[in-house]
C-alpha cells in the first residue's frame, strides 16, 4: 500500500529524496509558472506607477538599481529560462523527439538555463 493516502505519509510529499527528474521537471515548471505570473502582476503595478510623472519614474529607477531588486530580476530571468527550456523539452517530446532520452534532455535544458542565468548575472552585476 505504498500509494495509499494517509496523514502519516503527508510529510513524504515534501521529501526531495528519491524524486525522479520527471518529477523535478514538473515541480520546476509549476513553481516557475507561478513565480512568473506573480512577477507579471508586480511589473504591471510598477508600470502603472510610472504614469504618475517624472518624480515617480526617478524613484522607480533608483529602486530598480538596488541590489535586492537586481537579485530579484536575476531570479525572474532564471525562472523564465527554466520555464522556457523545460517547455521546449516538453514540446520536443510531445512530437516524439527525444522521448527515450527525456532525463538527459531535462538535464541539458537545466544546464542551458543555468549557463544563461550565469551570463545574465555577469552582465547585470559586473558589466558597466
Amino acid at each position: 500500500m505504498r500509494n495509499h493516502p494517509s496523514p502519516s505519509r503527508f510529510p513524504l510529499w515534501f521529501d526531495p529524496r528519491s524524486r525522479h527528474p520527471g518529477t523535478w521537471a514538473f515541480i520546476l515548471n509549476r513553481i516557475t509558472a507561478l513565480g512568473l505570473t506573480l512577477y507579471l502582476f508586480l511589473h504591471l503595478y510598477m508600470l502603472s506607477k510610472l504614469s504618475q510623472g517624472p518624480e515617480a519614474y526617478d524613484t522607480f529607477i533608483a529602486l530598480a538599481k538596488t541590489p535586492v531588486i537586481m537579485v530579484g530580476e536575476l531570479l525572474v530571468i532564471a525562472a523564465g529560462l527554466i520555464h522556457g527550456f523545460n517547455g521546449i523539452r516538453i514540446a520536443l517530446t510531445s512530437f516524439g523527439i527525444g522521448t527515450r532520452r527525456q532525463t538527459e534532455l531535462f538535464w541539458l535544458m537545466m544546464v542551458l538555463a543555468g549557463l544563461g542565468t550565469l551570463f545574465f548575472g555577469y552582465v547585470m552585476f559586473f558589466k558597466d
